[in-house]
């Protein structure tokens, strides 16, 4: 007689088989990306919370290696090694297992293996298509699955970038705060930093030295670094390069001499970020919010009133469904929109299925630029134990 175990792998391989069915009659070729990656390629593009949870090891060739905590980065891979100039339009579909280290203790919704199936679209232009394509052939795999009902919530990180350029501020300071988009409370609390003292430089650091580094000569500052950390005996092996040092310092120079951000821009952020509710009436209030700044959002959120449509043209009822400024998905290397399926029964923000945009992504791959894509992926453990339970 087969075992709970036998019965259970073979449930998830049944389901399987009817995910991939909805996602070839769509025209997505089913690949098996290698389980090994390189852990080099991995945890550059992954962000810092899947990097802490990734199983990383060494061959005996000295090789760094990992267990793919996911699937979208080597689908991403298998699409350069097959197509190296990223030209062509890619459709590829996947079933199999993923590792993650899981921090909090190890439970049905969190085991350190689990089976991933999903989608990725790579390089349709068409943006908004694309992410409706996405969104909606996810949602019919669900259902085909047997997972009826669900919430749905969206987010486009998209719209705050695009917000965020048009308040003016030092480049990278939109580039920390778009680090810390995915801790509400830690973006909080750089906001509330760049009003008051956008920069305070480390204690024992002589203005002198500040005042001597340059970001246009980057080689000399290094240079000046390194004779200051040897005047003190500090020896910067084995923590951060001098390079890096440097880099930070003059970041802080540059910050401490800057004007703190307008208040009534760090009001609007606030304001952009508590922004939630029924998808359709997003782009008024986003764009009543941003008026009174003489802030003209009008082409992202064009767009995303597009991807609306095309959403609900394709059948999918979004009278149920939640916007949330704030939701960016854990994942970092998501930079535009983004969506995830859940269910009451896992809690709060644990999903069955999500994805979303995530161009820039290849940036950080062998091809080093951007190329449109857009991908999801459905945790199938989760979608068994969720659809089974309500059978």
């Amino acid at each position: 007689m087969p075992t709970g175990t036998h019965l259970a792998f073979s449930a998830l391989e049944d389901q399987a088989r009817r995910l991939m069915a909805v996602f070839a009659g769509a025209g997505y070729e089913l690949v098996a990306p290698s389980i090994l990656q390189p852990a080099g390629v991995f945890l550059d593009v992954i962000g810092e919370a899947l990097r802490a949870r990734t199983y990383v090891f060494a061959d005996p060739s000295g090789a760094e290696l990992c267990l793919r905590p996911d699937l979208t980065v080597p689908a991403c891979l298998l699409y350069l090694d097959r197509c190296p100039a990223a030209d062509q339009i890619a459709r590829l579909a996947y079933n199999g297992p993923c590792f993650r280290y899981q921090p909090y203790g190890v439970d049905r919704t969190h085991p350190r293996e689990f089976r991933q199936a999903g989608i990725e679209l790579i390089g349709a232009e068409d943006r908004e298509a694309a992410e409706a394509e996405v969104m909606t052939l996810t949602v019919e795999a669900v259902r085909t699955a047997g997972l009826s009902r669900f919430d749905l919530r969206l987010g486009d990180l998209g719209i705050v970038r695009a917000l965020l350029e048009a308040i003016p501020m030092p480049r990278r300071w939109r580039a920390d705060l778009l680090h810390q988009l995915r801790r509400p409370e830690a973006f909080r609390k750089r906001l509330k930093t760049l009003t008051t003292a956008p920069g305070v430089p480390p204690p024992g650091v002589p203005d002198a030295l500040l005042a001597s580094l340059d970001r246009d000569d980057l080689a000399a500052s290094e240079e000046t670094v390194a004779r200051h950390l040897a005047s003190r005996g500090i020896d910067a092996q084995g923590t951060r390069t001098v390079a890096e040092i440097a880099l930070r310092l003059i970041d802080m120079a540059e910050d401490a001499r800057a004007h703190p951000l307008e208040t009534g821009y760090a009001r609007l952020l606030e304001d952009y970020l508590a922004v939630r509710g029924a998808p359709s009436d997003i782009p008024v209030r986003i764009a009543s919010l941003t008026r009174s700044h003489h802030i003209d959002l009008t082409p992202v959120l064009d767009a995303y009133g597009r991807r609306l449509s095309l959403l609900q043209s394709a059948g999918l009822d979004l009278s149920k469904a939640e916007f949330s400024s704030e939701f960016g998905r854990d994942i970092e290397y998501y930079t535009g929109f983004v969506f995830q399926i859940e269910a009451a029964e896992l809690g709060t923000g644990i999903n069955i299925a999500g994805g979303g945009r995530y161009d820039a992504m290849f940036s950080a791959l062998p091809l080093g630029r951007p190329v449109a894509a857009v991908g999801a992926a459905i945790h199938t453990e989760r979608l068994l134990a969720i659809a089974g339970a309500r059978a």
